[in-house]
């Protein structure tokens, strides 16, 4: 069953980022929108906490790049937030003492982005060479230190073939958690839309090859905009019923209720899904994608 209060904000506090992702959903907003001002986010911690919310997610754009995110950790840690994350490519943090500031300052998680296992296919993703190797070290330092860290693996047609491969690498670097997530047409997807969106037909084996080496691993694993009709067998590692009802800070704007803007803007269903036994908990694939390939991969279960 889906929980309906909020529980989680996630505040994006800017939009500068060091690596350039060839599939990033944010595009050009840092070039076009500054870092927030830390007071203004300091107001926004606080109400949200005055509603009850007591997790919170610093993102971005690159979060870490914010010159005032040490202290705006310790001011969530101060009004009494228990789970702290800070979502990153990890960059930073590929210096020890960055990491132990961070930790020392209240951040108790860590969401990592990483697209490939090698540096040749997740630098080419990022456009940032060198960032493979700083990410890499990011996760092992935090790892060192004990802190819980999930990572995230956006789904395109350079790597969803190495899926396999990048759960063993992650299961090697003794990650707490992985996730494989569909690309989102949208932002800078759109300038590369002619070579980088994969056919998610294509995708499903090797998205179940990755989740079955977690899966004797013992890992906690999740699959992002990947609906329930395409992962029979692995339908317990769907998302949709596992995001915890999320009020998000954007770029000048508040969505209240991130769950309800997935499902009534962000993801859609076809008539025909309303035969499926997962019409209730599913929330369909992003909308951009049957308006390219059509719905013919979609297939109600009875």
């Amino acid at each position: 069953m889906r929980k309906n209060k909020i529980q989680r904000v996630d505040i994006k506090i800017g939009f500068a980022c060091n690596n350039h992702c060839k599939f990033c959903i944010q595009g050009n907003k840092r070039n076009t929108i500054p870092m927030r001002p830390e007071k203004e986010i300091q107001k926004n911690l606080k109400q949200s906490f005055q509603a009850g919310i007591r997790e919170v997610v610093f993102t971005g754009g690159e979060p870490a790049l914010h010159p005032r995110l040490l202290n705006l950790i310790k001011f969530a840690k101060f009004l009494g937030y228990k789970q702290i994350q800070v979502q990153t490519n990890g960059r930073l943090f590929a210096y020890l003492d960055f990491c132990k500031k961070a930790i020392t300052a209240g951040a108790n998680e860590f969401g990592v982005s990483l697209h490939g296992h090698s540096a040749k296919i997740h630098d080419f993703l990022t456009s940032a060479p060198g960032s493979f190797n700083q990410t890499i070290q990011g996760i092992k330092n935090l790892k060192s230190l004990n802190q819980i860290v999930m990572t995230n693996t956006v789904i395109t047609t350079k790597n969803y073939k190495y899926l396999s491969e990048i759960a063993n690498f992650l299961i090697k670097l003794k990650v707490d958690q992985f996730q494989f997530a569909f690309l989102h047409i949208g932002g800078t997807v759109l300038k590369n839309q002619n070579w980088i969106i994969p056919r998610k037909k294509n995708v499903i084996p090797y998205v179940k090859k990755g989740l079955e080496l977690g899966r004797k691993a013992g890992k906690k694993m999740m699959v992002e905009a990947i609906p329930f009709c395409l992962m029979e067998g692995y339908e317990r590692y769907v998302s949709d019923v596992y995001i915890p009802p999320t009020k998000s800070y954007d770029a000048g704007y508040v969505i209240k209720d991130h769950t309800k803007y997935r499902l009534n803007e962000g993801k859609i269903k076809h008539s025909n899904c309303r035969k499926c036994r997962y019409f209730d908990i599913c929330e369909g694939p992003w909308r951009e994608y049957p308006e390219i390939f059509g719905w013919d991969e979609f297939k109600p279960v009875n």
